[in-house]
């Protein structure tokens, strides 16, 4: 059985993820609104991992005999001011991600539960490469800054990108 207090963590955890799928899912529509499918694409396979992240915990909560109490999503931006703004957005909410799951993992050490200590490791590692994909785009962004060849070559990269479940 799981702890009140992890459990109540877990499940504020969930909202977190289904807001980043949300979220990434509204950028995707922006981006398909000013014509870069690519870029749109990216973010929309973004967004099925995101739901797929929110899913991990869910059914972790249940297998631990906890219950699920989803909440209440707030709506996301609509709109930003470029392709590379965007992205700058996306590392700031990914960063904020970290420091959730940073706190999940506190957490757990504080209860000792080791079970749910050990799942987070999962979270860990996923976060550094969330954030290394964003910086990485950010930078050939910036390098790019008012080349439009150059965004339509990157849209045409970003537009390969593939969802692949992720393995428990």
């Amino acid at each position: 059985m799981i702890g009140e207090r992890m459990l109540e963590a877990l499940n504020r955890q969930i909202n977190e993820e289904l807001y980043s799928s949300y979220l990434y899912l509204s950028m995707s529509a922006w981006f398909e609104s000013i014509g870069l499918k690519g870029f749109a694409n990216w973010m929309k396979v973004q967004a099925r991992e995101e739901l797929g992240h929110a899913m991990k915990f869910y059914d972790y909560i249940l297998a631990r005999g906890g219950k699920v109490q989803l909440q209440e999503i707030k709506a996301p931006p609509h709109e930003w001011n470029s392709p590379l703004h965007a992205f700058e957005e996306t590392l700031k909410h990914e960063k904020h991600i970290t420091e959730c799951i940073n706190k999940l993992v506190e957490i757990a050490e504080e209860e000792k539960d080791r079970a749910t200590f050990n799942m987070l490791q999962w979270f860990v590692d996923e976060q550094v490469e969330e954030e290394a994909n964003d910086e990485e785009i950010i930078t050939k962004l910036r390098m790019i800054e008012g080349s439009k060849n150059g965004i339509f070559m990157l849209d045409r990269e970003l537009a390969q990108r593939k969802y692949v479940e992720e393995v428990k």
